[in-house]
């Protein structure tokens, strides 16, 4: 996999280097001055090690032999890089929108399914107006939330931008703009818990959620049965998402981000493309020997240090 990535976003990297080197007024050449201390496959590595098991830079400084800076500088490189690649759905088949994601379920003829998950982020400092925007209703803590959307198997294929806690799940769906490719696009089953419930109206019953309960208080003993044998039904099709949510929580730049709130959509999206990446490639998903600094395939990229600084 790790070969895999240097063959794709390596030269797009290069290319990034290349356009910021020629884009400012010089006075040497293009190559002249200092020179890059990590080659692109060391760089790669650090943004995995650190996305996977959530490695601190200092450490990850340590461990390659430079300076924190560098590897700070390293990862926010790269990992746009990897935010952009999509969720692989096969070989060489990626989905980068939500819009292909509703036309593949629809040429499919797969069934959907959304949930929103959250993930801890640090406290906006005191007198930022924004402060209050990160609390979640749900959990009381200081996160950002994404829509995740999977197929009926629990594959990924869709990870939305991340949104402040403090936005509904309903509300997320709709900026995503869900309602709109639903109406306008291909006959698709979309399957959702409690809080996406008006979505099925809006969407001409795309949107399938769990039954309503119409009475509140004392309920007739027959109807209570009916509710609860419609709503575990339910619950059982959709559980897949759940799974998937479950994997990417498994990373541990998603258990709890430390960093940049800022940073939050590059990083979960970058997640849940390598994430999609395992669940189709039949190697299986990156272990700690996979993420070893390989030293030949160091040399073999070593062109990378022609760049300036």
């Amino acid at each position: 996999m790790i070969a895999e990535l240097v063959v794709e976003i390596g030269p797009l990297w290069h290319e990034g280097q290349q356009a910021r080197l020629e884009s400012r007024p010089r006075k040497r050449a293009v190559g002249a001055g200092a020179k890059h201390q990590l080659v692109f496959i060391d760089r790669l590595l650090a943004t995995l090690v650190h996305l996977r098991h959530g490695a601190t830079h200092d450490a990850l400084a340590c461990w390659f032999g430079v300076d924190r800076s560098t590897i700070t500088r390293a990862i926010g490189e790269v990992r746009p890089l990897l935010a952009t690649r999509g969720c692989t759905i096969a070989t060489g088949v990626r989905l980068r929108t939500l819009a292909e994601v509703i036309d593949h379920l629809g040429t499919s003829g797969q069934t959907g399914i959304i949930d929103g998950t959250e993930i801890r982020v640090r406290r906006p400092a005191a007198g930022r107006k924004d402060r209050e925007k990160f609390i979640s209703g749900k959990n009381k803590q200081n996160a950002v939330k994404a829509m995740i959307l999977t197929d009926a198997g629990g594959k990924l294929l869709f990870c939305s931008p991340a949104q402040p806690a403090s936005c509904a799940d309903i509300t997320h769906a709709r900026q995503s703009g869900l309602v709109k490719h639903l109406t306008g696009g291909p006959a698709v089953e979309i399957l959702a818990d409690a809080g996406y419930q008006g979505l099925g109206a809006q969407t001409g019953g795309r949107v399938v959620t769990p039954p309503h309960r119409k009475f509140k208080k004392n309920p007739p003993e027959w109807y209570e049965e009916v509710y609860e044998r419609q709503r575990k039904a339910h619950s059982s099709r959709r559980i897949r998402v759940e799974h998937g949510i479950a994997h990417l929580k498994n990373w541990r730049a998603l258990a709890r981000h430390l960093g940049r709130r800022e940073q939050m959509s590059d990083t979960i999206q970058a997640v849940a493309g390598l994430l999609s990446h395992q669940q189709t490639s039949p190697a299986g998903p990156i272990s700690h020997s996979t993420l070893r600094r390989p030293t030949p395939l160091a040399g073999h990229i070593s062109v990378a240090r022609t760049d300036s600084a």
